[in-house]
């Protein structure tokens, strides 16, 4: 008896739908047979498929079992076939009835006893099951919340496959689970455990942060061990807008894609943290791998990502991040699939500025020359270099800073400032797609909108001559000053929104380390 199951494959962070058919051909040799570019990983299925129902109370099948899963040119991988083979072989065993598989999407890994393991891009087969109007969706109960907030779709976590088929015998029934992701999803965006109160001194530091998440600046820290760079940056998110709705849910996509999204967790309701060790590769920052999966820059998708100790990196990993910063998307290409990541975020590095970590310092002397840290900053390229917007130099905090009773300005209100701003750069890039803040300006829009007055030309013409600021800190210099005057609710950049944004570009400054 042929019968046909339904399942889903993960194409980078869209579900595409796939059709299990089972057969079982008597009087021919025993065998299980999976055909339809299945990987390793479901190939073993047959094994874990004949264990767990010969371990709860079935019978093996005595033929040839041929398995189908079309469409036969996608690659199939992992192990989250298990659970519709395993239906599908006793339905076609007449071991359980057939008439209602057709209604929904089954997904999940077998263990040997039954159990029922969790799987990966739960959420995106739950958007597909739901526009191809399936009734329903049976999957992990550890995948259930995550499934279940997609609206209009009934889905069923069950953690044996016993439940399964009381399910389709009708002697038990599963009860939808329910995920109000609209109230869970608000609840949790202010539930922020660190706040910019807790740094004391900094207020440069804070300043220049709060005008990164303004304008959507990419932003470098320099300063010697022990300064705070690390403590300010994993700050940053909360200063940030919250995530809307729809950033959300692309956040989530990814991240479950990914397989990392947290047990139970519906929905990623803050923006992502990303920070990898600098002994990174360049697949697992950008993504990649034989069957495309998501690198670190796009789980930090809507988010930030934070590279400490930045010369620390391979020059190659580096490198490649170019690209995807500028079009905010990773392409990744194999002989066979081609697949798009999103990859729009916020890059926070942090650096020393020489290899003894101590030169420019106020009170310990440096031990290294001038051309071992020329050196030493060489290491990040100048193309890398030009995208980031931000250069602050980050002093340590004195002992009256550090023992001071002053509190610091909370997150909380440094956020405020940030979404008044964000909120008339909304308006000014409206009819403008794909621009949302000051950072994703072209070239032809900083003509337009970032016009200076004669004040603010001579002031910037004085500042490049006397500080041998180079030619690519020009268009930076207008898109941070742009910022500030947002920042402060003004319609015309000031000189002194220029003077301040100057100041920001210090690595430009011709020697220096010198």
């Amino acid at each position: 008896m042929l019968v046909k199951v339904f399942g889903s494959a993960v194409h980078g962070v869209e579900a595409i739908t796939i059709t299990i058919e089972v057969d079982i051909v008597k009087g021919q040799t025993v065998g299980f047979f999976i055909v339809g570019l299945p990987d390793n990983a479901v190939k073993e299925s047959a094994e874990r498929v004949l264990a767990a129902i010969h371990n709860n109370g079935y019978e093996r099948p005595r033929y040839r079992v041929v398995v189908n899963m079309a469409p036969a040119d996608i690659k199939k991988a992992g192990s989250a076939y298990d659970l519709p083979i395993a239906i599908g072989l006793l339905g076609s065993m007449e071991q359980l009835p057939v008439e209602d598989l057709k209604d929904y999407i089954i997904m999940g890994e077998l263990s040997l006893d039954g159990g029922i393991q969790p799987i990966k891009g739960a959420l995106p087969i739950a958007i597909q099951a739901r526009a191809e109007k399936y009734k329903g969706l049976i999957v992990p109960k550890a995948n259930a919340r995550e499934a279940g907030m997609v609206n209009n779709i009934e889905v069923y976590g069950v953690e044996h496959i016993s439940e399964v088929i009381g399910f389709f015998n009708k002697t038990q029934t599963l009860k939808p689970t329910e995920v109000n992701t609209r109230e869970e999803f608000f609840n949790a965006q202010q539930n922020f455990d660190i706040d910019f109160c807790d740094v004391k001194g900094q207020e440069n530091v804070k300043r220049a942060l709060e005008i990164a998440a303004a304008g959507g600046h990419n932003a470098i820290l320099i300063g010697p061990p022990g300064a705070g760079k690390t403590m300010l940056a994993k700050r940053l998110p909360g200063i940030l807008p919250p995530l809307s709705l729809h950033e959300a849910l692309e956040t989530t996509k990814i991240h479950s894609v990914a397989g990392k999204l947290p047990a139970n967790t519906s929905l990623i309701a803050r923006r992502p943290f990303r920070s990898p060790h600098h002994t990174i590769s360049d697949v697992a920052l950008v993504g990649g791998g034989g069957i495309p999966q998501p690198g670190e820059i796009s789980l930090a998708h809507n988010g930030v990502l934070f590279l400490d100790e930045l010369p620390e990196f391979k020059r190659t990993v580096l490198e490649v991040m170019r690209q995807p910063m500028e079009e905010r998307r990773v392409s990744i290409s194999r002989a066979k699939v081609s697949i798009d990541f999103p990859a729009s975020f916020m890059l926070i590095a942090s650096m020393n500025p020489c290899p003894c970590g101590y030169f420019n310092h106020p009170e310990k002397e440096c031990t290294c020359s001038p051309v071992v840290v020329q050196r030493y900053l060489n290491k990040i390229s100048g193309p890398l270099l030009d995208r980031i917007d931000l250069h602050v130099e980050v002093t340590p905090v004195s002992f009256n800073e550090l023992s001071s009773k002053h509190t610091s300005e909370k997150s909380e209100n440094v956020r405020d400032r940030v979404m008044k701003a964000r909120e008339i750069q909304e308006k000014r890039y409206e009819n403008h797609p794909g621009i949302y803040c000051n950072a994703q300006m072209s070239s032809n829009l900083l003509k337009e909108i970032c016009v200076i007055n004669t004040v603010g030309q001579n002031l910037l013409k004085t500042a490049m001559d006397r500080l041998n600021l180079s030619a690519r800190a020009y268009d930076r210099i207008l898109k941070v000053s742009r910022t500030i005057a947002d920042l402060e609710g003004s319609e015309d950049i000031k000189p002194e929104h220029l003077a301040e944004a100057i100041q920001y570009r210090s690595l430009d400054r011709e020697g220096w380390a010198g």
